[in-house]
């Protein structure tokens, strides 16, 4: 449901729900049948598209969308076993900012690509949008925050949340910041 609320004028294809909600074809074929029936999506040649007259829109969207997107202790959970996570910033979708260039912001050492990209593919599935991320080593992040890198300062300056901030970086940040 969360997927057709956040992408209400975007198709999917049973295939494109499958890969997004990381659920068997079977379950997805059942669950497009029910939402159909109830009027809450709709066909348009091999798609599925939010249907806009459904008559409980506002309620769905203040239980699904207008609520924390997820607990900050799972978003931390999820990637715990990456690496050395020294920093986790949420933005964007996390925080209800459609303005911000990336709704997470990774920091740590010796962090495995394969682990991370599946936290975020985890994520992406619970929550119902791509993410829009960026993962740093220490030393780089380090080196771009003391350079007021523009990504870096776009992050910072604007709504965010610290959910995970190691002693060492507590300073660099939150001086720069």
């Amino acid at each position: 449901m969360r997927l057709f609320l956040i992408n209400r004028n975007k198709g999917f294809s049973n295939k494109d729900v499958v890969k997004r909600s990381r659920v068997s074809r079977e379950i997805v074929r059942r669950e497009l049948t029910l939402l159909s029936n109830i009027g809450f999506i709709k066909k348009r040649a091999t798609s599925w598209f939010f249907d806009s007259s459904f008559k409980y829109t506002s309620e769905i969207d203040n239980l699904l969308i207008n609520t924390d997107t997820l607990d900050k202790d799972a978003i931390i959970d999820n990637f715990k076993k990456v690496g050395r996570v020294k920093l986790i910033i949420i933005s964007g979708i996390f925080i209800k900012d459609k303005q911000s260039r990336v709704d997470l912001l990774i920091v740590g050492n010796k962090m495995k690509r394969s682990k991370i990209e599946e936290g975020i593919r985890k994520l992406e599935a619970e929550i119902g949008v791509e993410l829009v991320y960026a993962v740093f080593d220490t030393k780089e992040f380090t080196y771009r925050l003391n350079m007021y890198d523009k990504l870096i300062r776009d992050i910072l300056d604007f709504p965010h949340e610290v959910i995970l901030q190691a002693k060492e970086l507590s300073t660099q940040v939150l001086k720069k910041a």
